[in-house]
């Protein structure tokens, strides 16, 4: 195919009727700069913002936020741009591995926003600030009623932007699509039936067992300030590039960044519950190692951090439960605890702490769930969005709701609605479809751990030493580096010689908490 002497130009400006190959990959490349510096600052301000701003900045933030969106919606539905990707799709046999994927992940961006104008787009990262704000203030003094109109108004709009974008599908298969692509609820119900028929029956027996686990060796008040040293040696133990790392404190612990060379952590410290600390270090932390882990080659394009929150939850459950949670690690975790808290610890056995942190315990707060009960938590939540999204509940219901699941899932009646429907900020950040994405996750963590024994790390081994490197590179080699160049199912794959399957999940909670409750004994 012939070269036009024409000089490289923007995208935005190259006329659609050519077909220059060269001139295009170089199009591809201003775009994705383009696309990349739009995403930093809009993960950076939407990251830091709730964290170091003050109260009053909500409103500008909001709407900084709102211009950024409403410029990458604009860039990335140009018709000039749907030229380049669809000629540069006519010729693949040009094209390395990377470009390739790089179509694929654009195009499928550009369909989830060509179709909804970039005005709806910005309107709808304005309300989600504002909401975020009013949700922190309305858990704060558990007010359901203050932050109602805004979720009706935020399930509105995403049920409208989804009819949009594919009218002939329902709104919230959209968004479950959008947070793990290629799901649906026919996916998640069968899932969740199986994650079900396990796990009810056996806290169920958990329960009822005469052998319960103590928690006293980890009862107590704990200095806020120690707690924050421990959090920060944690995720120096997981691996954590430290260099790239920002460690900052707030309501609802989350991980964030907007490269490579730049994630952070925002946690919250309970001064009753030195392992809430712990864990959620330990959660976040495996969430930072995969944005870290992927191939610098990608950073600048839209390959750039984890395929899906699927596979991310499964990163940070990893952490968090097979790593963390397991008897071996048991050991380096105690010794953790002993140096920021001497004298708390010195008569406490690594056996000792294991079953503390392992009881099955129905309780209120997702976040402070325990392994077993944790898939009721996001089934609850699971449920709910869907009655929002077919118009069958509103805001108003939600409370309700929330009380009558958490009473037939888990037996515990929820008191206010700081502790109940109010403790989540998701919703006010309109990502529904997200919170099935944890309990998946758990299931591609249990798959990958068993593939990563059946190959030949001793896993067991680096937990007990402290030294995890053997999981990181495994982990690295077959999921981190890949970014967003495969998708979950390929990527497990690929990485477990077989296509993904919740027996594994299912099987990995029987084994352990059977052992922890001596069921059958």
């Amino acid at each position: 195919m012939a070269e036009t002497s024409t000089p490289r130009t923007d995208v935005s400006q190259t006329n659609a009727a050519l077909s220059n190959p060269r001139a295009d990959l170089e199009s591809l490349d201003e775009l994705e700069r383009r696309l990349f510096s739009l995403r930093y600052a809009i993960d950076e301000i939407g990251s830091l913002g709730p964290v170091i701003d003050p109260p009053r900045a909500t409103e500008e933030r909001a709407e900084a936020l709102a211009e950024l969106e409403r410029q990458r919606a604009q860039t990335l539905s140009n018709p000039l741009v749907g030229g380049v990707l669809e000629r540069l799709g006519k010729c693949p046999e040009l094209l390395s591995d990377t470009q390739k994927a790089q179509l694929r992940v654009l195009g499928r961006d550009r369909d989830e926003l060509v179709r909804v104008p970039a005005d709806e787009q910005a309107a709808f990262s304005r309300l989600t600030c504002e909401a975020e704000d009013v949700w922190r203030r309305a858990k704060a003094a558990s007010d359901w009623e203050s932050f109602a109109p805004y979720l009706d108004r935020i399930v509105a709009a995403r049920v409208n932007m989804a009819k949009e974008r594919d009218g002939g599908r329902d709104p919230y298969d959209v968004w479950l699509d959008d947070f793990e692509p290629g799901c649906d609820r026919a996916f998640y119900d069968t899932f969740f039936s199986q994650v079900k028929d396990v796990v009810v029956p056996l806290l169920a027996d958990c329960s009822a067992s005469r052998h319960q686990p103590s928690r006293a060796c980890v009862e107590g008040s704990f200095d806020v300030e120690r707690q924050w040293a421990l959090a920060r040696d944690l995720v120096r133990l997981e691996g954590v590039d430290e260099d790239a790392l920002w460690l900052g404190r707030t309501e609802h612990p989350f991980t964030g960044g907007p490269s490579t060379g730049f994630v952070l952590i925002a946690g919250h410290v309970h001064e009753d519950d030195v392992l809430s600390n712990a864990f959620t270090m330990l959660h976040e932390g495996g969430h930072a190692l995969y944005e870290q882990g992927v191939d610098p080659a990608y950073r600048y394009t839209s390959l750039k951090g984890g395929t899906s929150m699927g596979m991310h939850e499964a990163q940070s459950r990893f952490f968090e439960n097979y790593v963390g949670r397991s008897e071996a690690f048991a050991r380096p975790l105690l010794d953790a605890l002993a140096r920021h808290f001497p004298g708390r610890f010195a008569r406490v056995t690594p056996r000792q702490l294991y079953l503390a942190e392992n009881r099955a315990e129905p309780g209120l707060i997702r976040t402070e769930a325990d392994e077993l009960t944790y898939p009721l938590h996001i089934l609850v939540r699971y449920e709910i969005e869907q009655l929002l999204f077919s118009g069958e509940a509103t805001a108003a219901d939600v409370p309700r709701l929330w009380a009558e699941k958490y009473r037939a899932y888990l037996g515990v009646e929820v008191p206010d609605d700081a502790r109940g429907a109010l403790q989540d900020t998701h919703w006010a950040n309109g990502e529904f479809g997200y919170f099935p994405t944890y309990a998946l996750g758990s299931a591609f963590g249990a798959q990958l751990r068993h593939a990563m024994v059946a190959g030949g790390v001793d896993l067991e081994g680096a937990c007990a030493a402290g030294d995890l490197a053997p999981v990181r590179d495994w982990l690295r080699e077959r999921i981190w580096r890949w970014g967003r160049a495969k998708d979950s199912f390929e990527l497990i794959r690929d990485a477990c010689g077989e296509v993904f399957s919740p027996t594994y999940y299912t099987d990995y909670l029987a084994e352990k908490f059977s052992a922890l409750y001596r069921l059958g004994a």
